[in-house]
C-alpha cells in the first residue's frame, strides 16, 4: 500500500532535518502537491486517536 500525502511530506521533512540536502518543492511548482491533492487527502485522512 502506498503512503499518503501527509506521510510523504513528513518523511521528506525528517530527511531534510537529518541533513539529506533535499529541499521542499515551492508552492505551484511542477512536482508540488496542489490544493486539490490536499482536499483529496483530507477525505481519507485518519482521525487522531484520543488518549
Amino acid at each position: 500500500m502506498k503512503n499518503g500525502l501527509y506521510a510523504n511530506i513528513n518523511a521528506k521533512q525528517a530527511r531534510i532535518k537529518a541533513g539529506s540536502g533535499e529541499k521542499m518543492n515551492k508552492v505551484g511548482s511542477k512536482n508540488a502537491p496542489t490544493k486539490a491533492d490536499f482536499v483529496q487527502s483530507a477525505k481519507t485522512a485518519k482521525k487522531p486517536k484520543k488518549a
